[in-house]
C-alpha cells in the first residue's frame, strides 16, 4: 500500500497528518503591499486524492469563505485519506472591497472570465494565473463555490461539463443539489481549466444578497460546509455515509431579463428549485402606480434557481435565472 505524500501549495507545505496555512505569491502593489493567496492545506495520514474547494473568486460572494472556515475546523487530518486544498478567498482585492471584481483592474475586472489568466497580463488575469499554476498541478477535483452576491439569490445550483466524473461530483455535493444544469464548453473559469487539462471541476451556487441575515448566512454557509464533508465521504476519503440528491435533474440555464423599467414582483406560489410548467407566471412588473407593465413567465417547463434581491428594475435588467429541465438525470449512467 502506498504512504500518505507531503504536499505542497506556494509557501505551504504539509506533511501527513498536519494542517498548514500559507499563501500563493503574486506580486506587490505600488505602495508595497503584497498581492498573495492565502490557503490552508489539510494533509491526511492516509494516502488519497487532492479535493481542492476556491471561495470568492467574487469578491461579494462570502459564502464560500465562510464554509472553509467551517469545514476546516471539523475535518480532522488523523481519519483523512488524501488531501483537502481550500482556497477561502480566491481574488483578495475584490474581497476587501466587497466588489464582484477587484477595483483596480478594470479590463479583467470579473477574474470567472477570464481565469486561467495571464503571466504577463492584467493584474487579476495575473492572480488567476498564479492560482491556476498550483491548482492544475495539485487538484485532482474541484469545486468553485459562489453565490448571487449583491444582485440576487441563488438557490442550491450546479454547472457540470457532462462528463461522467463531473456529474458524480455534482451528485457528490448531496441532498437537496438536484438542480443540475449542463455547461458543456465551459470557458473563463477554473472548472473550465480542470476540464481543459482532463480534471474535474463543478461550479457551485447558492446564497446571496436575500440571505444575510445572520440567521440565513449562517445557514448557508452550513449547507456548504455539509456539501464539502459529503464530498470527502463520497470518495471515501473521510469516514461516514454520504448522502445524494434523489430528484436530479438535467437542464440548461437560462437568463430571464426585464422587458420593462418598474417594480419586479414575484408571483405568490413562486419559489426556488419547484417544478414550473411553460408559460407559468413568475413575476410581474408594475409602475410606481401600481399599473401592470409585463409579466415574465416560464420560457419552458423547469424551475427557477435565482432571483434578484432589488425589485426595482430597468428595461433589460437581469430578473431570474431558470433552469430549462430536460428531464430527470439517472446516476450512476
Amino acid at each position: 500500500m502506498s504512504e500518505a505524500k507531503t504536499v505542497t501549495v506556494g509557501t505551504a507545505t504539509a506533511r501527513p497528518g498536519e494542517v498548514v496555512r500559507g499563501f500563493i505569491p503574486v506580486t506587490e502593489l505600488a505602495g508595497g503591499s503584497k498581492v498573495e493567496i492565502p490557503l490552508v492545506i489539510v494533509n491526511g495520514v492516509k494516502p488519497g486524492p487532492v479535493f481542492w474547494v476556491d471561495g470568492a473568486i467574487h469578491g461579494d460572494e462570502p459564502e464560500g469563505p465562510l464554509a472553509c472556515a467551517i469545514a476546516l475546523k471539523e475535518v480532522d487530518p488523523q481519519q483523512l485519506s488524501g488531501t483537502l486544498v481550500m482556497v477561502p478567498v480566491m481574488n483578495v482585492m475584490a474581497f476587501e472591497n466587497a466588489n464582484r471584481g477587484n477595483p483596480l483592474d478594470t479590463f479583467s475586472f470579473d477574474m470567472n472570465r477570464i481565469y486561467p489568466g495571464r503571466a504577463n497580463g492584467y493584474l487579476s488575469e495575473r492572480v488567476a494565473w498564479a492560482h491556476s499554476q498550483w491548482m492544475s498541478k495539485v487538484a485532482d477535483f474541484e469545486i468553485s463555490i459562489h453565490s448571487g452576491g449583491a444582485h440576487s439569490f441563488l438557490a442550491k445550483a450546479i454547472f457540470v461539463d457532462e462528463s461522467p466524473a463531473s456529474v458524480e461530483l455534482a451528485m457528490a455535493m448531496g441532498e437537496g443539489w438536484g438542480c443540475i444544469m449542463s455547461n458543456f464548453l465551459p470557458k473563463g473559469s477554473p472548472m473550465a481549466q480542470m476540464k481543459e487539462i482532463g480534471k474535474t471541476g463543478i461550479t457551485v451556487e447558492l446564497g446571496g444578497r436575500s440571505a444575510t441575515s445572520p440567521e440565513r448566512f449562517a445557514h448557508v454557509a452550513r449547507e456548504l460546509a455539509n456539501s464539502i464533508l459529503n464530498i470527502l465521504r463520497h470518495y471515501k476519503m473521510y469516514p461516514g455515509t454520504a448522502t445524494y440528491p434523489t430528484d436530479a435533474t438535467k437542464g440548461q440555464q437560462e437568463a430571464l431579463l426585464a422587458p420593462a423599467s418598474g417594480i419586479f414582483i414575484p408571483t405568490p406560489g413562486v419559489d426556488f428549485l419547484k417544478p414550473m410548467t411553460k408559460g407559468q407566471s413568475i413575476a410581474r412588473i408594475v409602475n410606481i402606480f401600481g399599473d401592470e407593465l409585463a409579466e415574465l413567465v416560464a420560457p419552458a417547463d423547469g424551475m427557477i434557481f435565482g432571483l434578484r434581491a432589488l425589485p426595482n428594475v430597468n428595461t433589460g435588467d437581469w430578473c431570474c435565472f431558470f433552469n430549462k429541465v430536460e428531464g430527470a438525470r439517472v446516476w450512476p449512467a
